[in-house]
């Protein structure tokens, strides 16, 4: 495999000049700006609950300073990785970059010791941050929650300002729901450590303009948390700590770090009092983690293993070079390349001494089914028990019915430690290991094909109503689902996939499978059970069937759906 440094030489940063396209200009619906905001800034959604604790003017000020220093540096970004997927469409390969090679040979860095409340991390909980799931979630037992504004939550308006005041709640000691029944829930005393995960790079605020231009997602989130946060988190003995999802290289964590500094020095803050967890889920970032490691080392974490997008950016990344997956039920981690994935990952954290977690493993309980939820523990307990063999300091669950499974997985190999950072490899791993996607074998089927199209159904008809992890065959979905599933239909009808019954896989066949799948998912559904079906058909078809790769669904979806 030829070693290149795509799209460009050298590392150094991008010119504000080279920007991405902006995205549909958003046209604000009149007489909507009801709250006092800063000049230059438009504030176009309805009132929502919540709007008034969140949407101060203060916050919003510096949402406006973010905007305006780091926005272009972040669609220029974009711009790259469209160059990047250029130059691999013109049968170039990707490899480790040239221009770092020193920095990765060079052993004597490192990033900074462990934050207060991060250097035991033996079993984290994520999920989004509406009220009972937060409550449920700080009273699990994990050591830490990430509350997730990404994939496991629908970007609405109105669930993205909840989720801030339900954190905001929680550094007032005032975040608290009551049950249907009229039980009421509070936080207990013994709590995890929270991580705060915006969304990605990719995405835009359409209900903030400023200066005629939506504002970044990633900001805004970071923006209206650090705000409101940042102080009584320190208070606590913490600190603002995040996850970064869907980095493609050392520059966009370079970029992350830049704001760091920013927003510590704006609010008074010793830098090296954020924190943040890189997650690996693309493969150029697989290619680049020590460069991530480094750029963030003052503010560093470590690194997660993301392994549900991972997948869905293989199929991206590698869409056009004639290279398809199998069914995506049989790509699991113990394939090859999916195996030296997470070793890779392991190892350069160590050799860092940073945090390697391990990624989520979906299987949730279910208390209407034993068989299930025994099922569910059984296959929980082998996924943390492989991550804990393999060297990760901690893993994800997505339910708290599962933190003592997955934190005994860890006991006998911790052993009373808070970690394995003293777990070093000192064998050369391959990064070409990474690119061997045939290590998967093949066999692609008509029930993996009706299964990516019947959970995307499924999962984007809630997303619709707002819901952002929901639960499908007793497996916790989120937008990551939906990515590899429909990319993977998406890859097999460009490639003109035989399925093992014979059967091409064309457009044809594929809006035949849809509409079964629909009808029968409306059949089995309470009457009046799944109102928006038709839309997530719609949705699912474009983002499944459109002859250009959609970057992420959720791009259209929220342009063309949310509010």
């Amino acid at each position: 495999m030829t070693t290149l440094t795509p799209p460009r030489a050298h590392p150094s940063e991008p010119t504000p000049t080279a920007t991405a396209p902006d995205p549909a200009p958003h046209r604000p619906e009149p007489n909507r700006t009801r709250l006092a905001a800063p000049s230059g800034l438009m504030i176009t959604a309805p009132r929502v609950p919540g709007d008034d604790v969140v949407l101060t003017p203060g916050a919003l000020a510096t949402v406006v300073e973010l905007h305006h220093r780091f926005d272009a540096r972040r669609r220029c970004l974009l711009g790259r990785r469209a160059e990047r997927q250029a130059w691999l469409a013109e049968g170039n390969e990707l490899g480790l970059l040239e221009a770092t090679a020193d920095l990765r040979a060079d052993p004597a860095w490192q990033v900074a010791p462990p934050a207060p409340g991060l250097s035991r991390r033996t079993v984290e909980i994520t999920g989004p941050a509406s009220r009972a799931m937060a409550v449920n979630a700080l009273n699990s037992g994990a050591d830490v929650w990430m509350a997730d504004l990404e994939d496991a939550t629908s970007p609405t308006w109105a669930n993205l300002i909840e989720a801030q005041q339900n954190l905001i709640r929680f550094t007032r000691d005032e975040l608290d729901f009551t049950g249907p029944g009229g039980k009421e829930y509070i936080v207990g005393a013994r709590i995890p450590t929270v991580l705060m995960r915006p969304r990605g790079w990719h995405l835009s605020e359409k209900h903030l303009l400023i200066d005629g231009r939506e504002a970044s997602a990633s900001l805004t989130d970071v923006a209206l948390y650090f705000h409101h946060c940042a102080a009584a988190l320190i208070e606590r003995g913490q600190g603002p700590y995040f996850y970064l999802p869907k980095l493609e290289s050392h520059l966009e964590a370079r970029l992350w770090n830049d704001v760091f500094c920013y927003l510590q020095d704006r609010y008074s803050i010793p830098r090296g009092t954020v924190r943040a967890t890189v997650l690996i889920e693309t493969l150029p970032a697989a290619l680049e983690m020590e460069e991530i490691l480094y750029e963030l080392r003052e503010h560093s974490a470590g690194l997660n293993a993301g392994r549900w997008d991972y997948l869905f950016s293989l199929i991206k990344t590698l869409r056009r070079t004639g290279v398809t997956l199998p069914d995506r039920d049989s790509v699991t981690m113990t394939v090859p390349f999916m195996r030296a994935y997470t070793e890779r990952l392991v190892a350069t954290c160590h050799r860092r001494g940073a945090h390697a977690i391990g990624g989520m493993a979906a299987f949730v309980p279910n208390r209407a089914d034993e068989r299930a939820t025994r099922n569910a523990l059984r296959r929980i307990r082998a996924d943390k028990d492989r991550d804990a063999d393999d060297g990760f300091d901690g893993s994800w669950v997505a339910h708290p019915g599962l933190v003592s499974t997955a934190r005994a997985a860890f006991t006998g190999v911790l052993r009373g430690r808070d970690h394995q950072l003293g777990r070093q490899r000192h064998d050369v791993l391959d990064p070409a290991d990474l690119l061997d996607v045939d290590s998967a074998g093949s066999g692609a089927s008509l029930v993996g094909l009706r299964t990516n199209i019947a959970v995307s159904l499924r999962y984007l008809e809630a997303w619709l109503r707002g819901q952002g992890a929901v639960a499908i065959n007793n497996l916790m979905e989120d937008a990551a689902t939906v990515e590899i599933s429909r990319s993977q239909v998406w890859q097999w009808r460009q490639a003109g996939v035989v399925l093992d019954e014979g059967i091409a896989v064309t457009e044809p066949l594929v809006r035949r499978l849809v509409a079964e799948e629909a009808e029968r998912i409306h059949g089995e559904a309470d009457p009046g059970g799944l109102p928006l079906l038709a839309d997530a058909v719609r949705l699912f078809c474009d983002v499944a069937l459109g002859e250009e790769f959609e970057e992420f669904f959720t791009l259209r979806g929220y342009r063309d759906y949310l509010r």
